[in-house]
């Protein structure tokens, strides 16, 4: 027998808890548990100001925004931005319920400029969170991807060279500074 599902449930309400969405398993679920992201708020507290200016981005909401994009593979800080709208494991993640406004992509771009652009403080930063997730086994040192050719890398670990990890720190590093360039350059704006 042919069967047409109705489309009646797009209107549905119903009331669930945002963690109750999330499945146990997911990728987000295993860097919240083992990852604190609390250093972050040490290391570029010198950035902010502490009594003047109006109130900021949660830092830490930031960085997990970059995380997201790296982890997940997505092209741009704009393309991470719709996917955050969207995707209920990745506010859960960012610590955003339905009714919050996820923050507009040019917000990480400024907060770059202002924050990390002259330094290498954002690289310290990737690094740490990067190395943390390599020390608790959701990095397999085993395999590298590079412009989505699987290339089989050394598989000893005990032979791990830290500095791909650096390599692909400074390479993000620049992908996120020549998206901040072509966003300046399409808003009429300096380099």
């Amino acid at each position: 027998m042919l069967s047409k599902h109705s489309t009646d449930g797009r209107h549905q309400i119903t009331l669930a808890a945002l963690d109750e969405l999330v499945p146990q398993d997911h990728l987000v679920r295993k860097m919240d548990q083992v990852m604190d992201f609390d250093f972050i708020y040490d290391a570029i507290q010198h950035t902010y100001s502490l009594d003047n200016g109006r109130p900021s981005v949660d830092p830490v909401v930031l960085i997990k925004m970059v995380l997201i994009q790296y982890v997940f593979g997505l092209r741009s800080m704009r393309q991470t931005i719709k996917e955050i709208e969207t995707n209920v494991a990745y506010r859960w993640f960012l610590g955003y319920g339905f009714d919050e406004k996820i923050p507009h992509f040019s917000t990480f771009g400024k907060n770059y400029a202002r924050r990390f652009q002259d330094s290498d403080l954002f690289e310290q930063i990737f690094y740490r969170i990067l190395r943390e997730a390599f020390n608790y086994g959701l990095i397999d040192p085993s395999v590298a991807f590079i412009d989505s050719t699987h290339v089989k890398a050394n598989a000893n670990k005990k032979k791990f060279d830290k500095k791909t990890v650096r390599v692909e720190t400074r390479t993000y590093q620049h992908q996120l500074e020549e998206e901040i360039h072509l966003d300046r350059e399409v808003h009429g704006k300096k380099h």
